[in-house]
Parts: structure tokens; sequence; C-alpha cells
């Protein structure tokens, strides 16, 4: 098996719903379990800030999928709910990201681990300390890197990592 994190966020229609809908999605399949999530953050939009506020949380899955075939299967979740990619950071009812694999580093056409930008973005960063402040990403743990993230604006919308678990 392996140990794999990913991001979630989105912000148009009900995206705490949509993020625990992914979350159950993942669960129910018989090569993932999720192992950890995170407290549910309120953030403000980043890159395209001239949108809504988004839902942000992180979780921990046990897979026996290859890196490709997770993101596949957060792709094929993605579609299932709807999302369309209209623009680039742009407003979405779901993303899922895979954020690492093991200790895992890759650069392919289709998927870059650790994710390229997690270490620059707190909505990221502060979800992922929630469960994993000692996972090393790019020579450093989770936790040094978050004390040099900017987390203007983020706040804690469900303090309860069960939040996912409630909303069915």
């Amino acid at each position: 098996m392996h140990e794999a994190t990913l991001g979630l966020g989105g912000n148009i229609g009900d995206p705490a719903a949509s993020m625990a809908r992914a979350l159950t999605l993942l669960d129910a399949r018989e090569d993932c379990a999720v192992t950890a999530v995170s407290q549910l953050y309120r953030t403000p939009p980043w890159g395209k800030t001239d949108q809504a506020w988004f839902f942000n949380a992180c979780a921990q899955v046990q897979t026996s999928l290859s890196p490709e075939e997770l993101l596949e299967a957060c792709l094929s979740i993605e579609r299932q709910m709807k999302r369309e990619r209209l623009e680039r950071w742009g407003p979405r009812t779901i993303d899922i990201d895979v954020l690492t694999f093991d200790d895992l580093a890759q650069h392919t056409e289709t998927l870059q681990i650790p994710h390229p930008r997690m270490t620059e973005r707190g909505f990221v960063l502060m979800p992922l300390a929630d469960f994993a402040p000692g996972l090393v990403v790019s020579g450093r743990p989770v936790r040094e890197w978050l004390k040099h993230a900017d987390l203007t604006g983020i706040e804690v919308a469900a303090a309860d990592s069960r939040w996912w678990r409630r909303r069915d």
C-alpha cells in the first residue's frame, strides 16, 4: 500500500458538501482508504482573486493505485461531480489535487509530485499540517513551510476533522 496526500477545494455551490462527497467516494473504493482528514477551512481566492472565497481541506489516503491511477480516480470523481475547467485558478465545484505520494519525486507531462506549488500555498499547508506536520516535502517538513506561508484571511470553518462524515 502507498500513502498519498490530497488537497481539496471549491467555491461554487456547496463546496464543503462536494468535498465530503468526493472523500466518501474515494473511501468507498476498494483500492483507496481515507485515513486522515484536516479541519475544513474557508480561504480567500488565490491566483485569480475576483471570485468567491473557497473552502479547502486535505486528506491522507492509503492506496494500492499508482500515482497516475490515483490522479485518474480523482479526476473521475471531479467529472462525476460535474467539474468544468473553464479558466486556470477560476471558480470550481470541486478540485482534487495529488499533493504527495509516498516519498516520490516525479515530473511527468500529467503529474508532478510533490505538487509544484503546494509549499507556497497557506490554504494547502495549513490543512495538511493538521495531520501531517512532519511530512517532508521538498526537503523540509510541512510545519516549516507553514511558518513562511501567507495565511492571511484563512479561517477554520469546521474544527472537527470528521466534518466530511456528517454530510451524507
